[in-house]
């Protein structure tokens, strides 16, 4: 993911939801609605997000220290981490609860031209946000699914803003029947029924994205595609004639370490050797740009060693 893509989509997402939580807020107070309520704090939760989202990404840029020798590229994943454990699931909590409590008291839906005008407002400039997250994800996506896509993807930023604004759309969608039922029917239960729901999709949004930062947090290899362009890049025929073994590992989202014991001929002096890495480490770079931290070590070829592993 480009940095300048992932910032346009969370920029417009923050706009966005900052403009649609003070509306829900209005239609909460005219309204008395419960699901006006958990939708106003859903926008809010998700303008934090955006906000930890932009503060993660500043911090990232920071210049390596002997402390941090390879940088601070993950702390985008620690953020998109925070957003996932704190934010999303103090929304859906709290929609949870309002949405019990309206059940068991409920009441009817007063003014209700507020909440559905809002709605009305919110499903256009939510839908605004997510064209533009679906816009700057299918220029990266290729020929991924979007459940492929989320799932390998390494920049945090869109996979989170494509699921915060998919979330909205639902939820506003679950918030707009909920309200047209109360309306419908005099019963303010239905009101209860559609915050109740909005507070599980958020839970279940939050468990997806906890368990993809988690994994990242953990730390993942390189791609398929990246990992055969390595180890073609990395052999010349000549002096390196095979990969034996490889390990690579994100750095960041745009910082990749690649590990490799490389196999050369057995009756190469030290400098060609050494000549050899420097070259093999020039064509993994230009293969693969963000292989920016590689360590070669050169070995003599055994092939009952290989089997062993």
């Amino acid at each position: 993911m480009s940095a300048s893509g992932g910032t346009r989509a969370i920029v417009a997402a923050l706009a966005a939801n900052l403009a649609i939580a003070a509306a829900k807020f209005v239609a909460f107070v005219f309204s008395g609605s419960s699901s006006m309520l958990a939708e106003s704090v859903h926008s809010l939760a998700d303008s934090g997000n955006q906000g930890l989202l932009l503060l993660g990404g500043k911090k990232a840029q920071r210049e390596a220290t002997p402390q941090h020798p390879f940088g601070y590229g993950r702390e985008r994943y620690i953020y998109a981490f925070l957003v996932s454990i704190v934010l999303f699931s103090v929304g859906g909590m709290f929609a949870v609860y309002e949405g019990y409590e309206k059940i068991k008291h409920p009441h009817p839906v007063e003014a209700w031209y507020w909440p559905i005008g809002v709605l009305v407002f919110a499903i256009i400039a939510e839908g605004f946000s997510f064209r533009t997250a679906i816009k700057e994800s299918n220029e990266i996506r290729g020929a991924l699914s979007w459940s492929d896509f989320i799932r390998r993807a390494k920049a945090p930023e869109l996979p989170v803003v494509l699921l915060e604004d998919f979330g909205a759309l639902v939820g506003l969608v679950l918030a707009l029947g909920g309200v047209g039922l109360a309306l419908a029917t005099g019963n303010g239960v239905w009101d209860g029924i559609g915050t109740l729901c909005i507070g599980v999709l958020l839970i279940l949004i939050a468990v997806v994205l906890a368990a993809e930062t988690k994994s990242l947090l953990l730390g993942e290899a390189a791609g398929t595609a990246e990992i055969e362009k390595i180890k073609a890049a990395a052999v010349d025929g000549h002096t390196v004639t095979r990969v034996i073994h490889m390990r690579t590992l994100h750095l960041g989202p745009e910082e990749l370490l690649v590990a490799a014991k490389i196999a050369v001929q057995h009756d190469d002096t030290a400098a060609e050797v050494a000549r050899a890495i420097d070259a093999a480490e020039a064509r993994i770079r230009e293969a693969v740009p963000i292989a920016r931290v590689i360590y070669l070590e050169p070995d003599i070829y055994n092939a009952q060693q290989a089997a062993r592993g």
